[in-house]
């Protein structure tokens, strides 16, 4: 049994409603009750659990050893203010559909910007999709170390220090509620380029006139909420967002001159978009995040790599459509 990717889930045939609520009940308490031992035998730095998941569990049931290794993920001030009465701490990940290994994908990145965890821990964590309201998977990984969760192919630390935390979660947060949603009913694909800001721009021209020239730097913060629908209509607009480590937005609609660098290996299917963010950050300091039109999917590239993506759930059903990727 390997002790990075150990998966359990619940997803079995369907059977009848009561039984499969039975079913479900029993696969919550298994591992609740598991969940403890799971952790010290791997020798876990931290435990994230959904609180979507968590149904009327509020709290896990650990040792006292083991609560300050805990953390609940949250999507609402809601559930960040219910956890906040229960003194537990917790991270805030985007409030957008994920699939359980979308969770734990964004729930490791948030961590790592952060600094909750580091490269080569190895962490638990317990999940389930928010509809069924309830636990029924759990997950062992070592951070860093396995591709279909979160790479650092270089070795080196995967996020750039001049970066503030939530610089990195509220670009985080756009792009997933674009890759989720689009806007205006219609798919969108986009860039952000974050960080080393003077070197990213004078790798890069603007195929438009600015739309954030002549603003001043509290006017033009990603972190300013009000900014949101500015930012996802300008997304509609071919090229780059540019944005400093603190969050000031330096502009859109900016071409990435990376064309005279190497190949380089990126997963089949992903197009130019990804590879302006694989060049660009192959050759400066920084994080991109890049938004795919055809399939919702955010990717985060590093040191001219793909350290994570985070897929859009796919439609189940009468209703499912089936589609190559592009």
């Amino acid at each position: 049994m390997s002790k990075t990717g150990e998966i359990a889930s619940s997803e079995a045939s369907h059977p009848s409603p009561a039984s499969g609520q039975r079913s479900a009940q029993a696969i919550r308490q298994s591992l609740l009750q598991h969940v403890a031992g799971i952790a010290e035998l791997s020798k876990a730095e931290a435990i994230f659990v959904y609180v979507e998941a968590l149904d009327e569990e509020k709290t896990l049931p650990l040792p006292e050893s083991l609560r300050p290794k805990a953390y609940y993920v949250t999507k609402t001030a809601r559930e960040d203010e219910r956890q906040q009465l229960l003194s537990n701490r917790y991270i805030r990940v985007p409030n957008v559909p994920l699939s359980r290994l979308g969770q734990v994908k964004i729930a490791i990145l948030v961590a790592l910007s952060r600094g909750l965890v580091k490269q080569g821990d190895t962490v638990v964590f317990l999940s389930g999709l928010a509809t069924s309201g309830t636990l029924d998977t759990i997950i062992v990984t070592q951070v860093g170390r396995e591709y279909e969760m979160f790479s650092s192919h270089s070795g080196a630390e995967p996020i750039p220090t001049d970066i503030r935390p939530e610089v990195i979660e509220r670009v985080l947060d756009i792009a997933s509620q674009l890759g989720s949603e689009g806007r205006e009913g219609k798919p969108v694909g986009t860039l952000f380029v974050v960080g080393d800001s003077e070197r990213v721009k004078s790798m890069s021209r603007q195929l438009i006139l600015n739309p954030f020239r002549g603003y001043g730097e509290n006017d033009r913060n990603i972190l300013d909420t009000s900014l949101d629908e500015t930012v996802k209509e300008l997304s509609t607009i071919d090229g780059a967002f540019l944005v400093r480590g603190d969050g000031i937005i330096e502009c859109c609609g900016a071409f990435l001159k990376t064309t005279g660098q190497k190949e380089f290996e990126l997963p089949l299917g992903l197009g130019a978009r990804h590879h302006a963010a694989a060049g660009i950050t192959a050759v400066t300091s920084s994080l991109a995040v890049a938004v795919s039109e055809s399939t919702g999917t955010v990717t985060v590239f590093k040191g001219g790599g793909l350290i994570t993506e985070i897929e859009k759930p796919r439609p189940m059903g009468r209703s499912r459509k089936y589609t190559s990727g592009g």
